[in-house]
């Protein structure tokens, strides 16, 4: 069965552009029930056509996506965010676990998208969860922030100041935190690290990114190591000694 699609922008431009790429290069998966210029028209739309997949421009006049998720209680639908280059918003998405495009929008990507849609549909995973999260992280001062990760199908929301520090596994990262108990998310290291850029962490070595809230000393040696709040200890690379010293020693104390 064809997912149902939305499409909301203020951009008459942006709208037809991706209507045309959905119907020329996916029409066998999804079918565009309807576009929308404003949060109002979205809105009702939603009500009564039901869609399965909304995508969704962040900046509107009279409103933008966030104020149209607002608006509801439920989520029957999954969120695409489609937008030009907003880099606290699209952090705040990252760190919600939901998705976003940027403009003009490439094929590939959208068919990434697309595909995660479908993956998430069928796990049934709940959307009122990641978009309470995002709306709480577009509020929250940067301290305050919470990363969501997927677990089953719900989500483990984490306060980024109880993250002790994270460790590669492959594809995979374990979430060391001050409650004691593990997390394991589904992606790379380096895609926390690019999450996190700019929150007070540090990737010392290709296995370790950590909070220096956490930090408690350095250890030196032939790279050394770190020992955190939680006794824990992370091996300091060679190769990322001498920048992380640098930074700590510009580190106000």
């Amino acid at each position: 069965m064809k997912n149902k699609i939305l499409i909301v922008d203020d951009e008459n431009g942006a709208r037809e552009s991706l209507k045309n790429i959905l119907s020329k290069y996916f029409s066998e998966e999804v079918e565009v029930v309807g576009t929308a210029n404003n949060i109002a028209d979205a809105e009702e739309m939603i009500n009564t056509l039901k869609p399965e997949l909304v995508f969704l421009d962040i900046e509107m006049p009279n409103g933008g996506g966030f104020d149209l998720l607002v608006r509801f209680e439920e989520f029957p639908f999954n969120v695409i965010f489609v937008t030009a280059y907003d880099q606290y918003a699209i952090k705040a998405i990252k760190f919600s676990a939901l998705d976003y495009l940027l403009k003009p929008v490439d094929i590939d990507e959208l068919e990434k998208a697309i595909q995660k849609h479908n993956i998430e549909k069928s796990k049934q995973r709940n959307e009122k969860e990641k978009v309470k999260a995002l709306i709480e992280n577009i509020k929250a001062e940067s301290h305050k922030r919470q990363v969501a990760i997927p677990y089953g199908n719900s989500l483990i929301l984490i306060p980024l100041k109880n993250i002790v520090r994270c460790e590669s596994d492959g594809n995979y990262t374990i979430f060391y935190r001050t409650e004691g108990r593990k997390v394991v998310a589904s992606r790379t290291l380096g895609d926390f690290e690019d999450m996190f850029s700019g929150d007070n962490f540090f990737r010392v070595h290709r296995s370790h990114l950590i909070n220096l809230e956490h930090l408690v000393k350095y250890v030196k040696g032939e790279g050394g190591y770190v020992l955190m709040s939680d006794e824990s200890k992370a091996e300091v690379s060679r190769r990322k000694k001498p920048e992380f010293l640098s930074f700590l020693n510009q580190r106000p104390s």
